[in-house]
């Protein structure tokens, strides 16, 4: 029988050594401001028992629901009808479950598990056991009160976090696609009919990041400088979670990771730092299948026909009722995937399957504990290339000796310009800005082919995008073909995002801003702060005064311009009429013809631009803006109401206003809003924000998690950074052992069993 032992070191002496010589899991977790835990173990299986077990103090609940969530028991637990987090956005309990039943092979995912590294293997079953010694030590009647006595909390196994982890990697491709794969039906079925939904081009995509890394040359002191400002959900599973990591081999690593992951996914050691931004490849394909005349669930490869796979998916369901089944279909080339009303619907000629990339993909915990153990940007450009673990994410780095590093390697689909165009079909390029559309008529069109090793049918990295440079690199979720505005990339394959097209309005912003702050001198780390919290608008740059012209001449308007006159162009917590623009701005930006000045690949951050306002255009300008003004209005918003009562943190008893806006209208420091009666309030935007640089005693990291590090509202530590990113106030990250213990709060946690 195993002994269990939970104890509590009086000083910090216990963090540093001392565990136990026979226990199978052995974990010191010492708190310091914000609740930061700093996890000590001499073993892998200790780290992620230690890491578990500190996360589940903060965020048990949610992490919790999720594992409910991916076991596909939604509808079961939260009945069919309500909504739960799929992806990025929200989606019906049922769609999740048959998702996720449907989608996640647990057989072969087992098998791949047994292949991963043992250090892997170490750190998954650890946080198995720590989570599950969290939930014994506490009881469910003593959980916070989301959970407390729920019926879908339970103990959890190696299966829950297989699933978990390939939820993870299909975050940015598959979930987009769920609701397509959970209904997909022969034409006519009473289930075809009960899907409706939309892909959006990427460039139209709310979430994202900026990063950038600073190399020697243009930074003050001649060392690396790193600004990671990823923008994620403020709601749901997909938050950061604020960690120190000290483990076996040397491992020192501090930064953040989503729920269930067992080490820092993005953070810092002591010569070098990174951060992500999702990429603008696609990291999967749609293959358009022919048809037979007899049956629309047989598909035609090389002139035979080839039947559908059909799966009865069991989803049960509350209070006793009999579980809903669907039947859903798959092909060699993956499952069918309908969207009606679009040239990507099933119908009595034409299916279309998905192959994804990253559908398998279980090498991502060894590429991240790789890249925490690299000690320059080479070793992390070694790291994400080796395995081609990391999923969908760009990789920006900056090390001690000042290089700087966009690395944008991915699982992405081995298909080059070539390839897609001899396996594209009539109508790929209907769709080339949704998806790579290719021919599943022809098995030589098949990007997996038959070899069946872990990264069979991916891009090499040697055929992806990456550059080290010692001025400086940057992404704000634009392809790979700019990331320094001096040099551009050599064209490569489509796969992995446009060439020479427009800029999104967030990457100008962030090149024209990030050169303002080099003209004025060599960056550091005041300039850092301002340049990632400057909350200009470049629409409004780009708008304003061509309104105010047109204003001058509309009598009728004047409160909505003289809203717009007073507004200072940013995003800032007094920042009046905000609100306005940001409406009217929503209203106009994809309209066509609204520029002058049309894009030109060789000025691509000052292109396009001059607002065109002369006869109807001008007339349909102000149009928008009498709009806007009647939508804010009707929303019982004042046309000059300062951002910060607009967008803000809603409590029981207080209000927090932030600053941030909208990335589409081109402000650096993005956040989305989700509206609320009187307001917004955030969903998504910027979430941890790192400025790390290096000193001869190792990393220095300024550092705020703009949600706070708990989801549960009766802690302490639900909003109070929350309050510091308001504030703009930094709080400087202890590394050290001697840092650690300034800040160090309460005794340190020992756990062992």
């Amino acid at each position: 029988m195993k002994v269990w032992m939970i104890a509590a070191a009086v000083t910090a002496g216990t963090f540093g050594h001392g565990f136990a010589a026979h226990a199978q899991y052995d974990a010191a977790i010492t708190r310091t401001d914000f609740n930061i835990p700093h996890i000590k173990s001499d073993s892998w299986g200790g780290v992620g028992y230690g890491v578990a077990y500190a996360y589940a103090q903060d965020n048990f609940c949610m992490l919790a629901e999720e594992f409910a969530t991916v076991a596909g028991t939604r509808s079961l637990h939260f009945g069919p009808k309500g909504t739960s987090t799929l992806g990025f956005g929200e989606q019906d309990n049922l769609t999740s479950d048959l998702f996720y039943r449907s989608q996640i092979d647990l057989p072969t995912l087992r098998a791949g598990w047994s292949q991963q590294h043992s250090t892997t293997q170490a750190l998954v079953d650890g946080y198995i056991a720590g989570y599950n010694r969290f939930l014994r030590d506490t009881g469910s009647d003593a959980l916070p009160a989301a959970c407390r006595n729920a019926s879908w909390v339970r103990p959890i196994d190696r299966d829950d976090m297989i699933r978990l982890n390939q939820k993870q990697m299909l975050l940015a491709s598959s979930l987009a696609l769920a609701p397509g794969i959970a209904s997909a039906a022969p034409p006519g079925s009473m289930q075809s009919e009960a899907v409706s939904y939309t892909i959006t081009p990427h460039e139209d995509l709310t979430f994202g990041s900026n990063g950038w890394a600073f190399g020697g040359d243009a930074t003050s002191d001649g060392s690396g400088l790193l600004i990671g400002n990823p923008h994620f959900p403020w709601e749901g599973p997909a938050r950061f979670w604020q960690l120190h990591v000290t483990g076996p081999d040397d491992y020192d690593v501090m930064g953040v990771g989503l729920a269930g992951t067992p080490i820092p996914t993005l953070g810092f050691n002591r010569d070098v730092a990174w951060t992500h931004t999702v990429t603008a490849a696609r990291h999967f394909t749609i293959y358009a299948l022919t048809l037979s005349a007899d049956d629309p669930t047989t598909y035609m490869v090389d002139g035979e026909p080839v039947a559908m796979t059909k799966q009865d998916i069991s989803v049960p369901m509350p209070d006793g009722a009999p579980p809903v089944v669907r039947t859903l279909y798959s092909t060699q080339f993956g499952p069918v995937v309908t969207m009606p009303g679009t040239p990507l619907a099933w119908n009595s000629s034409l299916a279309f399957a998905l192959r994804d990339a990253n559908s398998g993909n279980q090498r991502a915990i060894e590429t991240w504990l790789n890249i925490g153990k690299a000690r320059n940007v080479g070793e992390i450009q070694t790291a994400v290339s080796d395995n081609l673990g990391i999923p969908w994410v760009n990789t920006i780095a900056a090390d001690r000796d000042g290089d700087a590093l966009h690395a944008d390697i991915t699982a992405v689909p081995n298909v080059s310009a070539e390839f897609a165009k001899t396996c594209g079909t009539p109508f790929s390029g209907l769709v080339a800005h949704l998806v790579i559309l290719l021919d599943g008529t022809r098995a030589e069109c098949d990007w997996r082919g038959s070899d069946q090793n872990a990264t069979a049918g991916l891009l090499p990295a040697s055929e992806q995008a990456s550059r080290t440079r010692r001025d400086y690199v940057t992404n704000s979720n634009d392809s790979y073909w700019i990331s320094n505005p001096r040099t551009q990339y050599q064209e490569l394959s489509p796969i992995l995002g446009k060439f020479e097209k427009p800029l999104s309005l967030r990457t100008r912003s962030n090149f024209i801003e990030t050169e303002a702050a080099l003209a004025n001198g060599l960056m550091d780390r005041d300039a850092a702060k301002d340049l990632v919290f400057g909350n200009k608008s470049l629409a409004a740059d780009m708008v304003v005064e061509h309104l105010l012209t047109l204003c001058a001449d509309q009598q009728d308007m004047e409160e909505a311009c003289s809203a717009i006159a007073g507004w200072n162009r940013k995003f800032e917590i007094g920042s009046t009429g905000a609100f306005l623009f940001a409406t009217f701005w929503e209203e106009v930006r994809e309209r066509d013809g609204l520029w002058q000045v049309q894009f030109d690949a060789a000025d691509p951050v000052n292109t396009p631009r001059e607002l065109i306002t002369e006869g109807a255009k001008g007339e349909a300008l102000m149009a928008a803006l009498s709009k806007a003004a009647t939508s804010v209005t009707a929303a019982g918003i004042a046309l000059d109401a300062p951002w910060g009562e607009v967008l803000a943190v809603r409590l029981n008893d207080r209000q927090i206003a932030l600053h941030g806006g909208p990335g589409v209208a081109g402000v650096l420091n993005m956040q989305r809003g989700r509206p609320v009666e009187g307001g917004l309030v955030p969903q998504h935007g910027s979430s941890y924000i790192q400025i790390v640089g290096f000193d001869e005693n190792g990393p220095v990291a300024d550092a705020i998690l703009s949600y706070s590090q708990s989801t549960d509202p009766a802690s302490p530590h639900f909003s109070d950074q929350t309050e510091l990113y308001a504030a703009k106030r930094w709080h400087r990250l202890p590394f050290s052992p001697p840092e650690i213990e300034a800040q160090r709060k309460g005794e340190t946690l020992r756990i062992t069993e």
